[in-house]
């Protein structure tokens, strides 16, 4: 990873798009993890969401901060491949892997190193872009890394106008304003039912900290 184009593209060209161009309201930021090994888990609309996580969390986290991302996609094309991993910075996880390989390796496994290295890891449980401000049923994988890393701080943040900023399969950024609500860290020592109940939970009572509007 090139942590210096890495900063300079999130301080010349991210920063300005998401505080001038959309405009930025988190609330309770204080309640974001100062430092790793943290799990940060948001919904997922946009591809901008990586983007908006990244600039709010600041440049001096920057460097230890890694989405997890589609490794089936990001890592197809030669330019893509370079951008999503050098620059962004993505932990390339392959969706289709669901146990253990050859080697006996966890398809989690990627992400437990960042973790146990000191990392603040970005994590979608949707796995995947759902429609434009929509929440779509979160996947069991965050309730395995809670097991797997008890002690390690997990932070439900929920994101709103990014689906409608950048929706899925659309290239022309519209200027809509993005609301960001930061929830509290979960229990990771919940079974994984109860777990998944309270992270549905978290994002319901997030979601309804949205001021009535209509689009």
């Amino acid at each position: 990873m090139n942590h210096v184009l890495r900063t300079l593209f999130f301080a010349l060209i991210v920063r300005p798009i998401m505080m001038v161009v959309l405009g930025t309201n988190v609330r309770r930021r204080e309640w974001l993890p100062s430092e790793g090994p943290a799990l940060i888990v948001a919904n997922h609309n946009s591809h901008l969401d990586v983007f908006a996580l990244m600039n709010i969390l600041g440049l001096s986290r920057l460097r230890h901060v890694r989405p997890v991302a589609a490794g089936d996609y990001f890592l197809t094309r030669p330019l893509r491949r370079w951008f999503s991993t050098r620059i962004v910075g993505i932990l390339p996880i392959d969706r289709t892997k669901t146990k253990r390989d050859c080697d006996g390796k966890h398809p989690l496994e990627p992400i437990s190193e960042v973790l146990r290295a000191g990392g603040i890891v970005l994590l979608f449980p949707e796995g995947t872009r759902g429609e434009p401000e929509k929440l779509e049923s979160f996947q069991t994988g965050v309730a395995h890394l809670a097991k797997r890393h008890p002690d390690v701080p997990i932070t439900p943040v929920f994101m709103h106008g990014l689906g409608k900023a950048l929706p899925k399969g659309e290239t022309l950024l519209v200027p809509f304003f993005c609301d960001v609500f930061v929830g509290e860290p979960l229990n990771s020592t919940l079974p994984k039912k109860e777990f998944m109940n309270q992270l549905d939970t978290a994002f319901s009572k997030l979601s309804e900290e949205l001021p009535v509007q209509t689009w």
